[in-house]
């Protein structure tokens, strides 16, 4: 029943935490390249306001997208994980960053866009945060299979030879 009962979390941790890391990684790229907030600060007349408020309802769509094909890619490390019970921060950082480079190599061939939406600074970063956030949802329980903590070992009844000589 354990075991049921883990598979059934396990299906609802995996794509919450997928999803919170897609958020994550259009929020690194989005405040950290585009910085978005210096931008709405600026904005402060009406013709201004709605170029502003237009740039971001197109760039954060295509963000999500470049975000969403990176984890495309990540959902085979995500797959190794569990199925292999890979519990490490370092693996799903690392897996994070690796297919943040695949994912923007595949976006402009998905897309159609010539040129690429984040500097590989930011697409490391977004990569590193989004695999980390994945990590602290889903990743440090990976693998439904394989119980969170040892069992504890059986009681066994001490042999004469076990105690402890009379003295």
């Amino acid at each position: 029943m354990d075991s049921v009962f883990r598979l059934l979390l396990r299906f609802l941790l995996i794509p919450v935490g997928v999803l919170a890391a897609i958020l994550t990684g259009t929020a690194v790229i989005l405040f950290g390249q585009w910085r978005i907030g210096a931008i709405a600060d600026q904005a402060l007349e009406p013709e201004a306001f709605i170029a502003v408020v237009q740039a971001l309802f197109t760039g954060t769509f295509l963000i999500t997208f470049l975000v969403c094909v990176m984890w495309l890619v990540a959902l085979v490390g995500v797959l190794f994980s569990e199925t292999f019970a890979v519990r490490s921060w370092m693996f799903h950082a690392g897996n994070g960053a690796v297919s943040a480079f695949i994912g923007a190599r595949l976006f402009p061939s998905v897309s159609g866009e010539t040129a690429p939406l984040a500097e590989p600074l930011y697409l490391l970063a977004a990569g590193l945060a989004g695999g980390l956030i994945y990590w602290l949802i889903a990743g440090w329980s990976a693998g439904f299979w394989k119980p969170m903590r040892p069992s504890a070992p059986l009681h066994r009844t001490p042999l004469p030879n076990d105690l402890p000589p009379a003295t």
